[in-house]
């Protein structure tokens, strides 16, 4: 069988260098010959080195996942990843095209190699999935797809701060309320307090941009400087510009694991 090749396209540099390493320990023999950051290089990565695998992040600015699939058609056996677990397997149910919801667990990791693998070699050809990305894109265009939070409103003292939510570096629940920790336009590191769950904010987030990595902490992946391993299989989490060091559990170390 001839070596396997792969393209990798996410938009967030964090989360696609964590798939490329594991997917090197899930798939030694694999060889990752291009990486995108939008769906518009991925079809340009594609047709310049022609891999015989791609892992397409499903929103990605400009040039979505699902756009780029269609460019490459059939040419490549497909892989979405996604934050909307609902989304991947209302159009996925079959199994005609494999995803992976981010966070990516290895278990599932494994599987989704597997199937791969038992594909190549089969010599089977790459599925028609026309029909499966037009329901996606159905799905993702409905009225009731759920919108990234955009702003909170936390309190600073006495008085109230509207903050972007692109601005937030972490999220921390402490007892009754959650503490929002983000940077101003100055650069300059805040703290307040709003009263909303730590989980239903979560559910309001952008999947693709914060991740829990603590059972009471959610953190920006833009945010994180670098991680340092722990004792008893925990980590810890160094952000850019800030002092604060973030606990990462071992219910999530996996997100972690190949960094």
């Amino acid at each position: 069988m001839n070596v396997a090749t792969a393209l990798i396209a996410d938009d967030e540099p964090l989360l696609r260098k964590a798939l490329v390493r594991m997917l090197a320990d899930a798939w030694p023999q694999l060889e990752v010959v291009a990486q995108a950051r939008n769906g518009r290089e991925a079809v340009e990565q594609y047709e310049e080195r022609q891999p015989g695998i791609c892992f397409l992040d499903v929103h990605m600015p400009g040039l979505s996942g699902v756009e780029a699939a269609r460019f490459i058609g059939r040419r490549a056996h497909l892989v979405f990843v996604t934050a909307y677990d609902r989304y991947a397997v209302q159009a996925f149910e079959h199994g005609a095209v494999d995803y992976l919801v981010k966070p990516v667990e290895p278990a599932r990791l494994a599987d989704t190699v597997a199937r791969l693998q038992e594909r190549l070699r089969a010599a089977q050809p790459a599925t028609d999935h026309e029909a499966l990305l037009e329901q996606l894109e159905a799905r993702l265009r409905r009225k009731d797809a759920p919108a990234s939070l955009r702003w909170l409103r936390v309190a600073v003292g006495q008085s109230l701060r509207m903050v972007s939510v692109d601005e937030i570096d972490f999220l921390r629940s402490d007892e009754k309320y959650t503490v929002v920790a983000w940077r101003g336009d100055d650069g300059r590191a805040n703290d307040g307090l709003i009263r909303t769950p730590l989980k239903e904010l979560l559910a309001q987030l952008d999947g693709s941009r914060f991740a829990q990595v603590h059972r009471s902490v959610v953190v920006n992946l833009h945010a994180i400087s670098h991680v340092t391993r722990g004792d008893n299989e925990t980590a810890d989490i160094h952000l850019k510009g800030r002092a604060d060091v973030l606990p990462v559990s071992r219910s999530y170390l996996h997100l972690f694991r190949q960094m």
